[in-house]
Parts: C-alpha cells; structure tokens; sequence
C-alpha cells in the first residue's frame, strides 16, 4: 500500500481501537482515533483522511448518522468510510449503502481480510486524489498562458499545451498522437539561439541556462520571440524533461523602444541645449564687442532653441498623458472646427489652411473634448509644416459624414510624399524620418503617434497615405459622433 496513508479509527470501545491499531501499525501508515461520532466529525474535518473505519454503535450518534453528516460535507464527501457492524441482515447494509458508505466489515472481523480491504481501499483512494489533482493541473496548464511540454528521454514530445501547440504548429487535439522531436520542430520555424546552449540541452542536467527560439523578421510580420526554460521531472515520475515556453516578444519591442527613447532623448534634447548654451557662451565672452544687432541675433537664436526645447518636451509629456485626452462625457461641436482651424494657422503661421464642409455642420458632435481636437488637429498641421520643403503647406480639411454614426475628418497637404517604409512605421512613437538621430528635423516622432492612440482609444479609425493627385499626404480620422449631445459637456 501506499506509504504514510492516514485512518481515521472510530470505535466507542477502547479494546476495538487498540486491536485495529496493533493490526494496521504494520501496514506504515497514519492512525488517528475518535471514541464519538462528534469526535470523528473533528477529525475528519482536521485530517482529510485515505480512509475512515466507522463502527456503527457509538454513544452520541450512529456510524449512519455520522457517515451522512461526512458525505454532505463538500471536503470529505470522497473519504472512502468503512462500516464495522456487528449486524450481519441485509437491511442494515442497504441503510448503510443508504447514507453513503464505501464497504462493510462484520464483526468480529477477520484480521487478514480486514488489513486487504484497507490495502486495496487506501491505494484506490490515493490513485482517485492522483487523478484528481492531475485533472485540476491540466485544466490550470490547458488554459496557461505560457508554452509547456514534456519530452522523454530522446526529446521526443510526449504533451503539449495548447499555447505551446500553437507556437510549434501541432494540431490542436491534444489527444491526436504525437511523437515529433522537439528540437526538430522548433527549428523548422525558429532560430535557435545561443547555439551553444541548444548543442547540449538534452544532455545536461537541468541548468540555468537561457535559451530563445526566435522567428526572424520578414516583411510579412514582425520578429517573434521565445524564451525557452528547461526542466528536469520530479524524481519518481516518467524520464525526460519539462519545457517552458514564453512569449517575450513584447518584452524584447520594448527594450529595444527603450534604447531607441534614449538614443532620441540624447540627440533630440541635447540639440536645442547646445545653440542655448553657446549663445550664453558669446554673450558673456564678447558681450562688450558685440553690437546691438548681433546681440538680439544671438538672443533669438537662444530663444529660438528654449522654444524648441519645450515643444520637444512637451511632446513627451502628451505622448504620456493620452489616456486622459479620451473623455468619454466630453464632446466637441463641429460647427466650431472652422474657427479654430483659423487660431491654429495663425499661431503656427500657416497662410493656406481651408475647411471644407460637405454638409451643415450645427449640431453634429465627435465623441472628444474641444482640448483634445485642438491638440490633435495643432499635431497634424505641425506636421504639415515641419515636413513641406518651404514649410508653406497648402491644406485642406475636409469634414463628411462616414455613416450614420461616425464623421470622417480628412487633412491633406501639398508636401513631401512618404516612402512604403513611412506610411508603415509612422504612427509608431518616436519614430521620424531623421532616422540618425541627428537632432535636426524637430519635434520627438510622438505627435501622429498620439493622434492616432486618441483616435483608437475613442473607438475611431486613423488612416496616412499619400495624395493621389499630387504631392503630400492625408491624415484621415474617422471619429464616432457622441450619440446625446445634450446630456454631454461641450465645455472642455
């Protein structure tokens, strides 16, 4: 039998209880007792026992009593009872089945017969919890997020969860046979890398080794990144090993964001600091020899340079802060995008900026704050300036109705066109066509990044592509109307 199996002896008599305990010592398990059904019911709550030998004749209740209070208990209700009864007729066995017991043994008892019965009970007992438990892990490993598998000695793959079928390409009835080889499969589809960590991995020991499956980049679909852990098996179960597969892609996207934040950072506000710093420098070293004229040049290029610094920073600061730019009690009035189209070209200096509607515009609302639409709207028509090569963009702004729900608002202008590699990447943040880093083209590559975060987070469409009719490119939103814009502030 199994070891270290825990009964529970219930017997009013003390005789009873020291003739089962002297019998059972020998099988190496566990005993615990109680002299009363009140007493088993504690301890059978406290232990959770293999299994619980009842007599029927107790002082405070009776074996039946107590084996129907056990079997409506959610936790002891699988506990395999057996009834020791010194009633031997056929109805009190069936009043037994009744309430729930396991099996009977009639008093007096045969000592080998009795100590078989415990055997095979506690074994079949152990075997149920075993199953059940490995029910209740596969369920939990089925519904994972991560990759597991286990593979036998030779790495052929003897289970796979279902995440770990879909990044090896298995079919997903987990049932179907498999016996492919690990490493062979992966390497259909993966690099595997270091190579020298692969070379050996089924051969070590387990080790603390860091291994990566890696699906290179192709013009098709991003890099794809697997971090793979491998583990030996308890001692005691089948030979082989379990493997662990993550999914580290994002985490790997956003190192190399990082890096490319920092590599920003360094150049984009150091730039400004240095026509700064060395207009401080002249001023106080030639301060006496400069004339007037040269010294408001130098002041405006300073300034220039501050008022560049804090757009720049600024950038950051509403990348950050997008999530708050989407209100969902806030609305926005269309009729009033022709004047503030009119107060943005003045303050970005833009000369041709025309809004063109296609259809009376009083009444209709977008689902975005007045805030919100104004830094948009400043974001694109930035923009449309920075990358014209006079920064004298014509630009028109169309307003239509997309359906019966949603406007479409479509800026175009007459600049520079995009490459098929700009119009991919250019609503990833920080991303720019000064792609050195050398600091000159202004701005952090966050403004459309931050329009079209706005746009999706409001449950919208954002859409760049090239003018059909000539040089320059659209930006075209299509925005959700607030659907009762009397019960929404228009005021922010």
């Amino acid at each position: 039998m199994e070891r270290n199996a825990t009964i529970l002896i219930v017997d009013d008599e003390e005789q009873g209880r020291t003739l089962l305990e002297r019998l059972l010592n020998k099988l190496d398990c566990n005993l615990a007792f109680a002299g009363t059904g009140s007493e088993a019911l504690a301890q059978a709550a406290k232990l959770i026992p293999d299994l619980i030998l009842l007599d029927v004749m107790l002082p405070d209740m009776n074996g039946y009593e107590v084996c129907a209070q056990l079997r409506a208990d959610p936790l002891l209700a699988e506990v395999p009872i057996v009834m020791l009864t010194a009633l031997d007729d056929q109805k009190s066995r069936l009043k037994g089945i009744g309430v729930g017991a396991d099996d009977f043994v009639s008093k007096p008892f045969d000592p080998a017969e009795l100590k078989m019965r415990v055997q095979t009970i506690t074994r079949l007992n152990r075997y149920r919890r075993l199953l059940a438990e490995r029910a209740k892990f596969e369920w939990v490993v089925d519904h994972a997020d991560h990759g597991y598998l286990m593979v036998n000695e030779t790495g052929h793959i003897t289970y796979a969860n279902p995440k770990a079928r879909l990044y090896l390409g298995l079919p997903a009835d987990k049932d179907k046979p498999n016996d492919a080889h690990f490493l062979t499969l992966a390497q259909k589809q993966y690099h595997c890398r270091p190579k020298a960590a692969w070379a050996t991995w089924l051969d070590l020991p387990q080790t603390a080794a860091t291994r990566y499956l890696i699906r290179p980049e192709i013009p098709v679909s991003n890099a794809f990144w697997l971090q793979v852990n491998i583990l030996n098996l308890p001692v005691g179960s089948e030979t082989g090993k379990v493997i662990h597969l993550r999914d580290i892609t994002e985490r790997v996207n956003l190192q190399r964001e990082t890096h490319s934040f920092h590599a920003m950072v360094s150049h984009k506000l150091r730039t400004p600091l240095v026509g700064v710093f060395n207009g401080l420098e002249l001023v106080l070293e030639y301060a006496r020899k400069l004339s007037n004229a040269d010294m408001i040049r130098i002041g405006e290029i300073a300034l220039q340079n501050v008022q560049r610094l804090r757009n720049q920073i600024d950038d950051i600061i509403n990348y950050l802060h997008t999530s708050t730019l989407i209100k969902s009690n806030s609305s926005f009035n269309l009729s009033q995008l022709p004047l503030m189209v009119t107060k943005l070209s003045a303050n970005l200096e833009l000369e041709s900026v025309t809004v063109l509607n296609r259809e009376n515009l009083a009444g209709i609302h977008i689902l975005l704050a007045k805030r919100t639409v104004e830094l948009m709207l400043w974001e694109i028509l930035e923009n449309s300036k920075k990358f014209h090569p006079q920064q004298t963009p014509s630009v028109e702004i169309m307003i239509s109705r997309a359906n019966s729900r949603q406007v479409r608002l479509r800026v175009s202008d007459n600049g520079q066109r995009l490459s098929p590699e700009q119009l991919d990447q250019i609503l990833t943040p920080y991303y720019q066509g000064d792609k050195y880093f050398t600091g000159e083209v202004t701005g952090m590559g966050l403004g459309l990044s931050m329009v079209a975060m706005v746009t999706w987070g409001a449950g919208g469409l954002c859409h760049i592509y090239n003018r059909e009719d000539g040089p320059g490119v659209v930006v075209e939103l299509t925005l959700p109307l607030a659907e009762d814009a009397d019960t929404i502030s228009t005021k922010q």
